[in-house]
């Protein structure tokens, strides 16, 4: 028998039995798993096609198939200075939205990155140092949402946190070997907020974040308006 990669043997990240994820789902009783296919780990992530038999609002059922692509969960964040009214952002260049129509595919966006096994907020204290150089004050959970439920697994955890000037510890810019050249801004609030209304901030987790902290967040209204 053919040994496949991922399956019966470790792929190139030593990880087996991929095929086996979402086989024992039974929490919705209109849903039954009949099959899972692995259909691509050769690269960080993991593509699987899966057969499974679906109950419609009429009662009848019907086979269907999904692709998912699991990357696992990541967390975001925000932090600000309501002293100097500024937030913390990066620049970076990301291929998907250059492709894809973005004049220079240079994006600006909330510092972010997947949990790696850790818990949320222990995470994105390690991004916070990592991208943006900064240790970050205490973390308020904003929320938790999927971010392409058609298509990808992935929860992201959303936070805001302080931070003034003495929490730089760092100058940031991401981890070099693995491929990161991450800028650091360091904007007022209302320009950046201004800057997802005019198409300068496209990326949409930045802009959920972005207008939190004007609704509700630390640069809300007193008033509520």
């Amino acid at each position: 028998m053919t040994s496949r990669p991922g399956v019966d043997t470790p792929d190139h990240r030593g990880r087996t039995g991929l095929h086996l994820a979402g086989r024992d789902l039974a929490r919705n009783p209109g849903v039954r798993i009949r099959d899972v296919e692995l259909t691509s780990q050769q690269g960080w992530h993991v593509l699987r096609r899966t057969t499974f038999d679906y109950r419609r609002r009429d009662g009848r059922w019907e086979t269907q198939q999904r692709e998912t692509y699991d990357r696992g969960d990541g967390a975001v964040v925000l932090p600000y200075d309501t002293g100097s009214g500024r937030v913390l952002l990066t620049r970076q260049f990301r291929y998907p939205a250059y492709v894809n129509g973005h004049p220079d595919g240079m994006l600006v966006e909330a510092a972010a990155g997947l949990l790696d096994a850790q818990d949320p907020h222990t995470a994105i204290r390690r991004e916070a140092a990592e991208e943006l150089g900064v240790r970050l004050g205490p973390l308020t959970r904003v929320l938790d949402l999927y971010m392409s439920p058609g298509s990808v697994t992935e929860r992201l955890h959303y936070f805001a946190a302080p931070y003034t000037p003495a929490d730089r510890i760092g100058a940031g810019g991401g981890i070099e070997e693995e491929g990161e050249d991450i800028e650091v801004l360091e904007l007022p609030f209302a320009d950046a907020l201004t800057m997802t209304r005019d198409g300068r901030i496209v990326d949409a987790k930045t802009v959920l974040l972005l207008q939190w902290a004007a609704l509700h967040g630390p640069f809300a209204s007193p008033t509520g308006c």
